[in-house]
């Protein structure tokens, strides 16, 4: 069995959002024993822009629905450049709503991950090594900024894609992303 790498990541600076006191206390605990030293903590997505005005993350891990400001409003900020964040910053969602919807939702607004609660350590570890090993370019138009949202190199097709829409709720679309997703964890 191959051997996989180890990253040291002692120097990384990560701000955990959260409204849940108990899962941003979990999650804190997990990146200690990763070796993470610095850890800023929020209760929603205002809070954390102020911890982020004078902090400088590496890496945000987001809870996906909080109030006043969501993690989906959080992401949107940051991307659009309204704050004084990298634009560029890894941003992992972390939410217990895994449906599809949600799903596209949190990459469509920007998200470079995405982890469902309840998760593991070697989930949490598997999105940083992500990040770290395949760093997703950034896309830029008129509707849109953040990590590409294309996991993997699509067919050539006649007609553009982005031309035709799609609906969340499609049952045709559900079972795509699903091929998708399945061809992603392969």
């Amino acid at each position: 069995m191959a051997r996989q790498k180890a990253y040291n990541l002692s120097s990384l600076n990560i701000v955990i959002v959260d409204d849940h006191q108990p899962m941003r206390r979990i999650l804190r605990d997990v990146l200690r024993e990763f070796g993470v030293r610095s850890v800023e903590e929020a209760t929603d997505g205002q809070a954390a822009l102020n911890v982020l005005n004078s902090f400088p993350a590496d890496v945000i891990f987001t809870d996906y629905m909080m109030e006043p400001m969501t993690g989906m409003e959080l992401i949107d900020e940051i991307r659009q450049g309204n704050t004084r964040v990298d634009r560029f910053c890894p941003i992992i969602v972390v939410s217990a709503y895994t449906e599809i919807r949600e799903i596209l939702m949190a990459r469509d607004a920007g998200a470079t991950e995405f982890l469902a609660k309840p998760f593991s350590a070697n989930l949490v570890y598997y999105r940083l090594k992500a990040i770290v090993e395949s760093p997703r370019t950034f896309v830029e138009s008129k509707e849109f900024f953040g990590p590409d949202r294309r996991r993997r190199e699509a067919e050539s097709e006649t007609t553009d894609r982005r031309e035709k829409g799609y609906e969340y709720g499609s049952s045709k679309m559900r079972a795509d992303i699903r091929a998708d997703l399945r061809a992603n964890l392969n």
